[in-house]
């Protein structure tokens, strides 16, 4: 479990060191406009990548499939420090790339640890190991400001490949000491995975399709209301900026700083003191359920009164149960999915299921702009999607807690058990 919750918080220390890095480069090489709606690019790229995973998974054991794709992102971004010191144009490209490096690690991460814990062991376990995830966050975002003042952005995507090489010498640790524990009838655990398409598993299983639908309208949500704040900030940061004696840059950065920080910190908090408990006491389907409620109620109020300080409130409660109990609540509900599920329709769900779900967030911003759609217009828009989240939850945790408990358990210790 401590070797598990420092892989995940090394993962999240070099992600967050390269996210860093891309902002200069995408915003001074393609601007804010192909930021937006570089999401539709990374949709694309994730089709393909979630299509070569599953056949990659076909063909080797899961121990050779992580140090395939580990070392082959550690190689890429030794290329892109080539490229960058010599003044190749990488912000488009290396944008796109994180996109994916991102949500292709962080998912096979995730299905390992699902591979290696049962149900029970998971629901336990999962809030403890996310702990590294969310101080990684912070950790990550914390050292490479002043690595970023030593050198230039390429120094960061240096350091990010020595810590995603050392966190394959992690897994290869747990690895061998699951194998250690393990008998002779879970050795089939090293097999390659069967030959099947996961696009076609996950249509078959009612289960991971209500999975997918979530995950789509999650990232719409999320990503939407990003939208509604930057436009809310832009709206009125020449007024704001003057009355404070301060550029707009300077306004917009400090606002970002502050938005940032609070998500982090209370992320932390969260997942140390809160996320264990909630799954422990509540159960995974109404810790499934929050988010998409807490969504609802900030958008809600925003609506109600449309002000950017209304607005920054919920977005900041939004995203910390996100990327607290939500991501260990979506991580913990893979346990008891098959091994090809684990990591083929994961990998689906987690990169082309999210990344179009961005796509589909941009598209309806290029809709709404070319419409004249005001914020409050967004903000009801996001209002009706909350309340479609909450029910596609309330529907995943059913069929959680059939799949999840024994047909002839009583109905009062399924319920206690979910």
């Amino acid at each position: 479990m401590l070797l598990l919750t420092l892989n995940v918080f090394l993962l999240l220390t070099a992600y967050y060191l390269l996210k860093v890095a891309r902002e200069p480069l995408i915003l001074l090489g393609g601007g804010a406009e192909v930021k937006s709606y570089a999401a539709v690019g990374q949709s694309i790229l994730c089709l393909f990548v979630a299509s070569f995973y599953g056949w990659l998974s076909a063909r080797v054991g899961r121990l050779m499939l992580i140090s395939i794709v580990t070392l082959f992102f550690a190689s890429n971004l030794g290329v892109f420090w080539v490229l960058g010191e010599r003044g190749a144009p990488l912000g488009i490209p290396f944008f796109l790339w994180v996109g994916v490096f991102n949500i292709v690690t962080i998912a096979q991460f995730w299905s390992f640890a699902a591979d290696v814990y049962t149900d029970e062991q998971g629901k336990r376990l999962f809030p403890i190991v996310g702990i590294g995830s969310s101080v990684g966050a912070v950790g990550g975002a914390t050292i490479a400001r002043p690595l970023v003042r030593l050198g230039s952005p390429f120094l960061l995507m240096l350091v990010a490949a020595a810590i995603l090489v050392s966190t394959l010498g992690l897994t290869y640790l747990v690895n061998r000491r699951e194998a250690g524990r393990a008998s002779n009838e879970d050795k089939p655990q090293e097999e390659p995975l069967g030959k099947g398409n996961a696009f076609e598993l996950i249509v078959r299983d009612r289960y991971l399709l209500v999975f997918a639908i979530l995950i789509l309208i999650l990232n719409i949500v999320t990503k939407t209301g990003d939208y509604v704040l930057d436009r809310m900030l832009l709206g009125g940061a020449t007024a704001a900026a003057h009355t404070m004696g301060i550029t707009q840059a300077a306004y917009i950065g400090d606002f970002k700083a502050r938005y940032f920080e609070w998500i982090n910190s209370l992320g932390v908090i969260l997942q140390l003191f809160a996320v264990s408990r909630i799954i422990k006491y509540a159960g995974l389907r109404t810790a499934l359920v929050l988010v998409p409620l807490s969504s609802l109620a900030g958008y809600g109020a925003a609506l109600a009164a449309p002000l950017i300080g209304v607005l920054f409130v919920g977005r900041i409660a939004e995203s910390t149960l996100d990327y607290s109990l939500s991501n260990t609540t979506r991580q913990a509900l893979w346990l008891p999915t098959s091994r090809e599920a684990k990591y083929k329709a994961k990998q689906v769900i987690d990169t082309f299921v999210m990344r179009a779900g961005d796509s589909l967030s941009a598209g309806l911003v290029w809709f709404g702009t070319r419409a004249a759609l005001s914020p409050r217009d967004f903000l009801a828009i996001n209002v009706a999607l909350s309340l479609a989240w909450v029910g596609v939850a309330l529907v995943l945790g059913r069929e959680y807690a059939r799949r999840s408990e024994p047909a002839d358990a009583p109905p009062q210790t399924q319920l206690a058990a979910s």
